[in-house]
């Protein structure tokens, strides 16, 4: 980077911080060593480097959708699977990135005077007003500077991590109400008023990930011909367009490149020879949500039958979020519902999956990818609070799962991996059953125990379902695969009861009289346990003695004793571990 000394707040007009050359995207080799490196090194060394790392899992996914958008722009495309294809089968695919990043340069510069990289030259208040580094600072928790390790605040930047939070805020910056900037019409009383989060942080976040960096980006970077996506013809990124102005503008997405970087906030940093030490920040364009699953891949969605009747028309559908209490395997009906067969019902699916999986869809159907091959989807989601104002936790997971789950014609596997995910819910929720009516055999009415209960009965299943959802991928039956499924799920739920039976205590056991639909009732712990058992009887029947369950079923009574101990699974495993 070349400076010289600056005047006043800023330097002057020649400083400058080329993303294209200079070190910035945090990233881990294969051989596991970390390291930062320029846009241009990384397309070069795709092949060398295991995947993004960031401060925070939505630094990393905003990041992976600026790449993303210069793979799709530099390439123009790919357009059909042949160049896709192509591209799998050459390691020097993106050679082309290169070129692209020298005729775009100037964009690219993080500091330059008239077009800085995703911000806007000469953005101010009414009052020429810079503030803290806080406001982009996704780590820095609001209100609470005593839980990061940047205690007390943000004094200053080097041009490198400004340079990711500038990325992180157009994408996941809160909302709430703003400082308004001059020339900007939306201001009133100096101030302009919520307009959502950065367009990612309404997303639940989701994208392949592969062995290597390279894999990743291939298996994300959708042909344009693909069923239920539209990349228009003047789909391009933001540092192709006009640069920004104060004022934001209201105006459709033209597909995903785009999206990927679509300006929501108007930003403008302060820095001098050193680094940054301050910040304007204020909206950018809005952006409705609904009914942008054509042009936005990176989420799945859910029907809203809400919007339906607000805005008189079907199907409106909304990008589906991420519970951060909710493990991605129990969602897994979204992430595989199939677009095309929705599109054939009478009525409105339910859910659409993201169209980086409706891709690798297309992929294992056309025969590019083995059915039996594994992919890693990972799931990236902001959880907001208080009005959408602050950051309240961060949503990071991966699910491993097989692609055959993703053929569209052969849906069967799919559909017996979402109610193997649905007969656990099910058993969970009559284990939570039980703790209730433990705990109401002793005199309490709370829900405590009950929700205790289920969150301890899907910590227990969450290691057992994944490693059942992997070994679906050489299956030849997905009924009998199932089948295995309840058989274990009945051993886990009926040990987990037992635990909580003995642990109510002498005085469940003696119990007392409780109110029920019939009346009057004795409610004790022999009781409860026999309504669990009944429940669990209707929902996982036990299957004819034809053999296909008793793979399921553990060698030993020791075996059978012990219950699998909750701890860091597929979510923490190595790309080398998954086949691509």
């Amino acid at each position: 980077m070349t400076a010289i000394e600056p005047t006043g707040t800023t330097a002057l007009t020649t400083a400058s911080f080329d993303l294209t050359s200079q070190p910035w995207i945090g990233v881990l080799r294969t051989d596991g060593s970390q390291t930062e490196l320029s846009l241009r090194e990384i397309f070069a060394r795709a092949g060398e480097l295991r995947y993004l790392m960031g401060e925070l899992a939505t630094v990393e996914f905003a990041l992976m959708r600026l790449l993303l958008a210069i793979a799709h722009d530099a390439l123009d495309g790919p357009r059909e699977m042949e160049d896709w294809g192509d591209l799998w089968e050459d390691a020097d695919c993106f050679a082309p990135v290169a070129a692209y990043l020298d005729q775009c340069r100037d964009r690219f510069d993080l500091l330059h005077s008239a077009a800085p990289f995703f911000q806007t030259a000469g953005l101010r208040t009414q009052k020429d007003e810079v503030f803290s580094l806080s406001r982009i600072v996704a780590d820095v928790p609001t209100g609470d500077p005593f839980f990061t390790a940047r205690m007390p605040g943000v004094d200053r930047l080097s041009f490198a991590e400004a340079a990711r939070w500038v990325v992180h805020a157009h994408a996941y910056d809160t909302s709430g109400i703003k400082t308004g900037m001059v020339g900007d019409q939306r201001v009133r009383g100096g101030k302009v008023y919520p307009l959502g989060t950065g367009w990612a942080g309404g997303l639940g976040g989701v994208f392949v990930e592969g062995d290597t960096l390279r894999e990743t980006l291939l298996l994300n970077l959708i042909a344009t011909d693909t069923y239920g996506m539209d990349f228009g013809p003047e789909d391009r990124p933001t540092w192709r367009r006009e640069p920004c102005g104060p004022r934001g503008t209201e105006r459709p997405a033209t597909g995903p490149r785009d999206l990927y970087t679509w300006q929501s906030r108007r930003l403008r940093l302060h820095h001098d020879a050193d680094g940054v030490h301050g910040v304007v920040l204020g909206y950018g364009d809005p952006l409705a949500s609904r009914n942008t699953h054509q042009r936005e891949p990176m989420t799945a969605w859910r029907r809203s039958t809400a919007q339906e009747k607000k805005l008189r028309r079907t199907p409106v559908y909304l990008p589906k979020e991420h519970a951060p209490s909710r493990s991605p395997w129990r969602g897994l009906a979204a992430l595989v519902a199939d677009r095309a067969v929705a599109a054939q019902g009478e009525e409105p699916a339910a859910f659409l999956r993201p169209g980086v999986l409706e891709w690798i869809a297309r992929l294992v159907t056309e025969g590019s990818l083995s059915r039996h091959h594994l992919v890693r989807a990972r799931v990236v989601g902001a959880v907001y609070g208080t009005q959408q104002s602050v950051i309240d936790d961060i949503v990071d997971d991966r699910l491993t799962m097989p692609v055959v789950l993703l053929h569209r014609q052969d849906q069967a596997f799919a559909q017996q991996a979402v109610g193997a995910a649905e007969d656990a819910d099910g058993a969970i929720k009559a284990l939570g059953d039980l703790a209730a009516d433990l705990a109401r055999a002793v005199g309490s009415d709370s829900p405590g125990p009950s929700e205790a209960a289920k969150t301890a009965g899907f910590a227990a299943l969450e290691d057992p379902y994944r490693r059942w959802l992997i070994e679906m991928a050489n299956a030849d039956d997905p009924f009998a695969h199932r089948v295995a499924w309840q058989s274990e799920l009945r051993i886990l739920v009926r040990l987990l009861a037992e635990r909580l039976v003995t642990a109510a205590g002498d005085a469940a056991w003696q119990g007392r009289i409780v109110s029920d639909k019939k009346g009057a009732v004795w409610l004790n712990a022999g009781h409860a346990e026999k309504w669990f058992r009944a429940r669990i009887a209707r929902l996982l029947p036990t299957p004819a003695d034809d053999g296909r369950a008793s793979s399921a079923r553990p060698a030993s009574g020791a075996e059978a004793a012990t219950l699998p101990t909750p701890r860091p699974g597929l979510a923490d495993s190595s790309p080398s571990e998954v086949c691509v």
